[in-house]
């Protein structure tokens, strides 16, 4: 007896194999079966299922329309569907993909992101007493470097909560943006900004006893500059616009001093010109003019310090390598008020920076510079005349140790007053690295300081630590 839907085998000539027909006199019994199928498929299996069985047909129909007008095409100029790329076993020479200039993968970002947090605690013994704090310090830093192009971005802040009450204070707060463009191979382009907001702590050497809390600081600017090579000379011009606001001081004896006479405007330019003597030695020249503005007449001066800096310098710099590099400078500058009743101020300016580094795990340097700039907060006179040096070496043992020492000197005066101010700070320190990510650090520092008004001022400081990096 026949199965219901009688069918039938027989050789495919064509194709060397069997192949499955249905004879035309079978064709009615046959529909009829197949529609019978599927009344029962329909009828059993879940419409889940069904819709997607239909899907999937759907989706096979479609991808095999697209691929007939290739298919058609098996042979061709590569114009077309038949690019080489596109073809199977075939493997151009110098494929699009090869060269990513133009195309950046999703794990190649704009910016580098570097970030870490650390955990101190300081104790500091002073003149004034002892003080524990427990600092904690967030830092963030963002990097691109282009073929022509660098920006950098950093920010960090640092939270202080002392010992001896549970209030919260940012010690200090800094951003900063570096940015630069490179015209052509001789011509390159500089702007850079920053703000930083910050306030010494009770106890610091060169603070008045008498303060209970310290004026907050706040300076925020811009600059941009522009050097281009002629030959053996090199010139840069610079310009540059700075904010300095002076909060208030509160003395340990509740009384509040306004400082906001003090706040002003700096607006700075210089050029520079050097010529390489040498490929060595370069002898440069720079000179530079400045002005600052006051928002207020001096409460001391009666007056408004508004004042013009004309500065002259001239200098060598001597380079050997990227092992030393020495540079030393001398001049002049001017500081003229526009009061009648303040007199000029004319300061002899010197300046020098080494950079020594014999190989990659030890790094020494030193830089000695003057400043000439307004006195600033509770220091009296018309201008704050600045000599100050520091020298710092560090040297790294091995991959987890690394040692560092340190060393600073300054000496003031004031003109238009009899202050002075001196001290000198000696400070050496270790980081211990536990893993790629955390690191150990110990420092200690001694700072020492006189002035005609706050006296001679000592502090020893402990500071311990942990550092967790990205």
């Amino acid at each position: 007896m026949k199965a219901p839907c009688s069918r039938s085998r027989r050789p495919d000539r064509r194709q060397g194999k069997a192949s499955l027909t249905i004879r035309w006199k079978d064709r009615r019994r046959f529909g009829r079966c197949v529609a019978g199928r599927f009344w029962l498929a329909e009828s059993i299996l879940p419409l889940w299922w069904r819709q997607t069985a239909g899907l999937a047909g759907a989706t096979a129909l479609c991808a095999l329309c697209l691929a007939v007008p290739a298919l058609a095409q098996a042979e061709g100029d590569g114009s077309g569907t038949d690019n080489e790329r596109l073809l199977p076993n075939d493997y151009p020479a110098d494929p699009v993909l090869a060269n990513s200039d133009w195309l950046r993968e999703p794990y190649d970002p704009f910016f580098d992101v570097d970030w870490s947090v650390a955990l101190r605690g300081s104790y500091a013994k002073s003149t004034s007493g002892e003080r524990f704090d427990i600092l904690v310090v967030p830092a963030v830093g963002l990097e691109h470097i282009g073929s022509r192009s660098a920006v950098n971005f950093d920010a960090s802040a640092e939270i202080v909560r002392p010992s001896g009450d549970g209030k919260v204070d940012v010690g200090a707060l800094r951003l900063g943006l570096q940015t630069g463009y490179d015209l052509d191979s001789v011509t390159r382009l500089t702007a850079n900004g920053n703000l930083s907001l910050t306030r010494a702590t009770p106890g610091t050497p060169g603070l008045a006893d008498n303060i209970a809390i310290a004026p907050q600081t706040t300076s925020g600017g811009f600059d941009a500059g522009i050097t281009r090579q002629f030959g053996k000379f090199n010139v840069g011009a610079t310009g540059a616009a700075q904010r300095n606001i002076y909060g208030e001081t509160t003395l340990t004896t509740g009384a509040v001093i306004d400082n906001s006479d003090q706040n002003y405007w700096a607006l700075d330019s210089a050029l520079r010109v050097g010529f390489q003597a040498t490929p060595i030695f370069e002898v440069f020249g720079r000179a530079g003019l400045g002005r600052d503005i006051f928002d207020r007449p001096s409460a001391a001066l009666l007056a408004y310090p508004n004042a013009t800096d004309i500065t002259l310098e001239g200098g060598v710099t001597g380079r050997w390598n990227d092992i030393l590099e020495v540079t030393a400078s001398t001049g002049v500058g001017l500081r003229r008020f526009d009061a009648a009743g303040l007199d000029e101020v004319v300061t002899q300016l010197y300046g020098a920076q080494v950079s020594f580094t014999p190989d990659p795990t030890w790094r020494m340097t030193a830089d000695f510079g003057t400043t000439v700039a307004p006195p600033g907060p509770n220091a009296g006179g018309t201008a704050r005349v600045d000599y100050a040096a520091n020298a710092e070496v560090a040297y790294t043992v091995n991959s987890w140790l690394a040692l560092r020492a340190l060393a600073d000197w300054n000496s003031a005066r004031f003109a238009g007053s009899a202050n002075t101010e001196t001290g000198y700070g000696l400070g050496a320190g270790a980081d211990y690295k536990v893993n790629a990510h955390t690191a150990v650090s110990a420092d200690y520092g001694y700072d020492h300081s006189e002035s005609s008004t706050n006296g001679v001022q000592d502090a020893h400081r402990v500071t311990v630590g942990i550092t967790l990096t990205r």
